[in-house]
């Protein structure tokens, strides 16, 4: 478990390396997907995030939401502040608040 720093930059530098992974799926109870981050600019902190947390926790439930918002440093507050900017902090947000945990499905990219 890394020891998340004050700024996102820094902690992502501490992270496994996405280089494998086309996207990540968020999964509710039911099996139904609610989210994809995609293995794109401007997504691939998030994707990192999530397939950290996945490694780390196995699902994404109130322990694994908090410290991925200890993880996502600055842009939590930002999330906070607001709401729908940034949806992938948005996800960690609601569980932490004591919403549902949603599974975290890994897809690998084809070689």
């Amino acid at each position: 478990m890394i020891r998340p720093g004050a700024t996102f930059k820094d902690n992502l530098q501490q992270l496994p390396s996405i280089d494998d992974v086309c996207r990540i799926d968020l999964v509710d109870g039911n099996g139904a997907v609610v989210a994809s981050i995609e293995n794109q600019p401007g997504k691939q902190g998030s994707l990192a995030v999530y397939q950290y947390l996945k490694q780390l926790f196995g699902i994404l439930d109130t322990k694994a939401a908090e410290h991925g918002l200890a993880v996502f440093a600055e842009h939590t507050a930002d999330a906070r502040n607001r709401p729908g900017a940034h949806p992938n902090v948005d996800h960690l947000l609601a569980i932490a608040a004591g919403g549902p945990p949603l599974g975290i499905e890994v897809i690998a990219a084809s070689r």
